[in-house]
This record gives structure tokens, sequence and C-alpha cells, in this order.
């Protein structure tokens, strides 16, 4: 990893309450202040007022609520802030090289703080403290006759610029620096996964020219005969797991490929790959009832590449029992069920608008976290139907790179080399996947290695001795 600092702010550090104080107060003085006084327009609406309430209550937000995690992202407000300031000067200094020089000055600033926030550059977070202190000190230097003069309006009129700075400033003192080794997320990440900045250049072209999801997947099939499998799912069930079967022994497999090629928890999401590193989303869809008419619903479960197989059968079993056991809808058949409410016109537009919030990294957690269309991999049993399996297509919304599908078991006779024929049980599975995420190296790789665990499936009983992390 590229060498920087994380640096992050608690919620139970006074100071940040402090800061979250002085930034509301800022905003609802502002609001009364120049409310009252009047800006002279609409235009001046937006830029007096609307703009800097923005910054200030943003701010806030992000350092209370994203503050442990995401303290970057206050750079967004801060060149909200700065970008009022050049407004203001623009309006009331009638020098245009003097404005153009402030203009210049607070894009430096929003920068410098950008950078030091990033921890990309300078290591050192005090660097923030003497950037707020000047700026405190241009403005009151700015009014500084009005100030000298002991004029009372325009002490009123600063209020809240000096209190959204002494905010910052005061936030200074409370940014502490992550030492706990782990990775924390950075500009260009998402949510739900960290971008892969040192993919080969091809690669990072590819999604740009391949740009639907089924356009850009393969298609990959194979067999394994089941007679170690089926007395290693025996003695499981022996042993407790009274439902453990092939699902849970192929999703097993799958955890453990992750721990050997962490690349295939990679996906791809406007026109960038990314990794969920260990983290594992599983989907599945299940029938609350086997029956034609009971209503299906999706379960979505967070696996891990250090899972073993008992690790997968408790967590999958405990998310199907509890969708099958709950009367009411999941996360999922609720907002299926909302968005059916939404007219058709209008619900074309919303399912636009969340392709749009989901290109740029903006849909909320808690939508991904009940979303099918978002995960590592989808599973789907055709065995339980009593069909062979089908090559199911990639769905374009959302970033789900990774599609199986396996069938019933069935019997085939085979002639061995003596001449003898002998009986044997297979079941089939099909794969689709998104080749911009991975290369046909690292696929192939997956592909045989997973073949042979489901052959060797006792080796699943362990955790794995080495998990590795992928790329940067």
């Amino acid at each position: 990893m590229k060498k920087r600092i994380h640096l992050y702010v608690s919620r139970k550090n006074v100071l940040t309450w402090l800061m979250a104080a002085c930034m509301v107060s800022s905003a609802v003085a502002r609001i009364w202040i120049i409310g009252v006084k009047g800006t002279g327009g609409p235009v001046n609406v937006w830029s007096q007022i609307v703009l800097p309430v923005a910054a200030s209550l943003l701010y806030a937000a992000i350092a209370l609520l994203d503050g442990e995690e995401r303290l970057y992202k206050t750079a967004i407000p801060v060149w909200m802030a700065a970008l009022y300031s050049a407004v203001w000067i623009s309006r009331n200094v009638p020098n245009h090289l003097i404005t153009w020089l402030f203009w210049v000055s607070l894009a430096a600033f929003a920068f410098l703080y950008m950078e030091l926030i990033s921890g990309t550059r300078w290591h050192a977070p005090w660097l923030l403290l003497p950037v707020e202190l000047i700026s405190l000190a241009i403005t009151l230097y700015f009014h500084r006759t009005a100030l000298l003069a002991g004029d009372a309006v325009t002490m009123l009129y600063l209020l809240p610029d000096v209190l959204m700075l002494l905010g910052a400033a005061v936030m200074v003192f409370a940014i502490r620096v992550h030492t706990d080794g782990k990775y924390h997320p950075i500009w260009g990440d998402r949510t739900d996964g960290r971008r892969i900045r040192s993919m080969p250049p091809m690669d990072q072209v590819s999604p740009y020219l391949m740009v639907n999801r089924n356009g850009a997947s393969n298609l990959f099939s194979d067999s394994f005969e089941i007679t170690v499998l089926d007395r290693y799912i025996r003695q499981k069930r022996k042993e407790g797991m009274t439902n453990f079967g092939i699902l849970h022994a192929l999703l097993a497999a799958y955890c453990r490929c992750v721990a050997k090629y962490p690349a295939l928890n990679r996906f791809l999401s406007g026109q960038k790959v990314y990794s969920r590193g260990e983290d594992i989303q599983f989907c599945m869809t299940i029938k609350k009832e086997m029956a034609t008419t009971a209503p299906d619903t999706v379960i979505k479960v967070h696996l891990s590449p250090r899972d073993s197989a008992s690790d997968v059968y408790q967590k999958v079993n405990a998310e199907i029992e509890k969708n099958k056991q709950d009367s009411s809808d999941s996360g999922f058949d609720s907002t299926a069920y909302a968005f059916t409410m939404i007219p058709g016109v209008f619900l074309k537009f919303t399912v636009w608008l969340l392709k749009t919030l989901d290109y740029f990294g903006l849909i909320p957690k808690f939508l991904l976290e009940i979303s099918p269309f978002h995960g590592s991999v989808y599973f789907t049993s055709m065995g339980s139907l009593g069909i062979p399996p089908v090559y199911h297509h990639l769905y374009d919304f959302g970033n789900l790179p990774i599609f199986c599908a396996f069938g019933c078991k069935r019997k085939a006779l085979e002639v061995m080399e003596d001449g003898s024929v002998v009986q044997r049980k297979y079941v089939d599975f099909r794969f689709t996947v998104d080749e911009r995420i991975v290369d046909g190296y690292c696929y192939a790789a997956f592909f045989k290695y997973f073949r042979r665990l489901v052959m060797h499936p006792e080796v699943l009983d362990a955790p794995p001795t080495e998990v590795n992390a992928d790329i940067d």
C-alpha cells in the first residue's frame, strides 16, 4: 500500500461536539443575521446563505457521522466554503487583480486542506491549524477598519464566518491518527469496496470499451464426481449439521478459493475495479415454502475467506431460517413493494437515479445491504428443482460479477481401462463471470482449484493456513 496516514475524529471527544456546535451556530446565525438584513436578490441568497449554510452543516454531519472512517470527505464542504468566499470577494472587491489572487489563494487553501486531511503528501495534521488560523486572520484583516471603529453591525455580520472558521480550527485538536494497521477508506473508495489502483493499463481501459456486464461475461461449465462429497455430507449430518448439503460445500470451497485468489472478490462499478477485501457477500434466492405459490425472497450472507465448512453452514442456515420463520417481508421485499407504488414513468426515473448514484458510489449503505444486485457471488440450486443447471445472466444493475448454478445429481456409466463398466454420480455446475475484474489465467486457476476442493472436501473442515491480500 502507498504510505499514508489515516486521520479520524471520535464522537466520544468533546472537541468534536464543540466543533459541531460552532458549525450549527454559524448556520443559524447566518440565516438570521443575513436573512434579516437582506441579501439583495436570489443570486445572493444562494451564494451568501444557502452555500455557506450547507457547507457548515455538511462539515459537522460528516465529522460526526463518518469521521471515524471517512474524515477526508470534510474536504467537500471546505471547497463549498472556499467557493462562497470567492463569490463574496468578487462582489465586494473592485480590483480585478486582487480578486483573482484571492480566488487562487482560496483554491490553494481548499486543495491544501484536502491533501492534509487525506494524508497523502504531508503526514502532519497539525498543519491544518495554521491554515485555519490564517483564513480567520485574513477575514478579520479584511474588515479591520470597521472592527477597529467598533462597528457593531459589521461585527455581527462577521459572526457566522468567525464561528465557521473557529469550529474548523477546534476540530484540528480532535483529530487523531489511526494506529491499528488496518486499511481505511480514501478518496475514490466506495462504502462497499476499495478501489484497485494498480490495474494494468488495458484492464483500466476495457471497462470503457465493454460497458455492460452481460456484454463482458464469459460462460464456463464443468462437473464433478460426488462419491467423496456424498460421504462427506453424510458425515457432516451425523455430526449434527442436519441440513448440510452440496450448497454449503460449494460455498465453503468458494471461500477457500478467495483466500488463495483474492481477486475473485472484486467487482466493477463506474468503470472502476474495486475489492471487497475479506467480505464475501453471498446472495441467494429462496422460497419460504416449497410450493409454486410460495413467494421468493433474497438472502445475503457475509462470509469470510477464513471460514471453514461449519462456519459457512452456521451463517447460511441462520439466515435461511430467519427468513423462513419471519412472517414479515424482508428488507428487499419491502423495498420492492415500495417501488411498485410508484407510477411507471416515475419508477423509470427512480431506477435511472439509483443507477446514477451507484455509478458514483453514492447509494446509501442500507440499500446496498438489502440489494441482491450488489454482492460477491450468487449461487442458485437447480438441483432442488430437479433440473440441470442454467447459464444465468449477470445483472447490469448493481455490481455482482459471478453467478453460479448447479444442478441435480445425475448418473453416468463409464468404461474403465480394463473394459469394465461402472456407474458414477455427478453434479454439473455453470459459471457466468465478468471478465473485466480479473484475467483469464486467474479464472482458470480458480476453476481448477475449486474443482479440486470439491473433490477433496475434508480440507474445508479447518480454516485456511494463509489468506492472501489483493493488490493495491
